[in-house]
């Protein structure tokens, strides 16, 4: 009977706010385990000496495929939902909060790293495609990067270096961390 009292005690303790701060770090977790399942292929990490490119198999046929756009699209659209849910996590646990607290400023600085990353991206994509790499997706995670070209033919050295420059310029990751995937 004594060990019952006691978890009650216990869970009396934590308190409700702390078991949503608890949820809501779970389910940011889940995202990003998530967005690293569905972005991050080590199979397709080749090493250091080509810039890591990767020819994802697309047909050489004088323009892109249709479902390439259709890729491009969904894959942005699914990045946009997974960093929406993340958000709304951040904020729930930010509003929740007091604003002195650790929850708070680690809420509150996870909402701005994802700000940071998503402007990084949309420039990574600009950039890519304004040097005839079009459609693009970009996602930076941490102090690695991945891109994906439509390009018809295979990518030469001096297209993954100019791709590589402009991850670097933007972002500071190293070529050696930046996969590059043709589809």
């Amino acid at each position: 009977m004594a060990k019952l009292s006691g978890i009650k005690r216990f869970f009396g303790k934590v308190g409700r706010r702390n078991w949503i701060i608890l949820s809501a770090v779970l389910l940011i977790g889940a995202a990003v385990y998530l967005n690293y399942l569905w972005f991050y292929d080590p199979a397709d990490a080749i090493g250091y000496g080509d810039n890591n490119a990767v020819d994802a198999g697309t047909e050489v046929n004088g323009g892109a495929n249709a479902g390439d756009a259709d890729y491009f699209t969904a894959a942005q659209l699914s990045r946009k939902q997974t960093r929406d849910e993340a958000i709304e996590v951040l904020q729930t646990v930010a509003r929740n909060t007091e604003e002195d607290s650790a929850e708070h400023v680690s809420a509150l600085s996870g909402i701005s790293d994802i700000a940071v990353n998503m402007e990084r991206e949309a420039n990574i994509e600009s950039l890519v495609e304004a040097k005839g790499f079009s459609p693009c997706v970009a996602v930076v995670n941490g102090d690695r990067a991945s891109v994906v070209v439509s390009h018809d033919a295979e990518l030469t050295g001096a297209d993954n270096a100019r791709i590589c420059t402009i991850v670097y310029e933007q972002t500071g990751i190293l070529p050696q961390n930046v996969t590059i995937i043709r589809k």
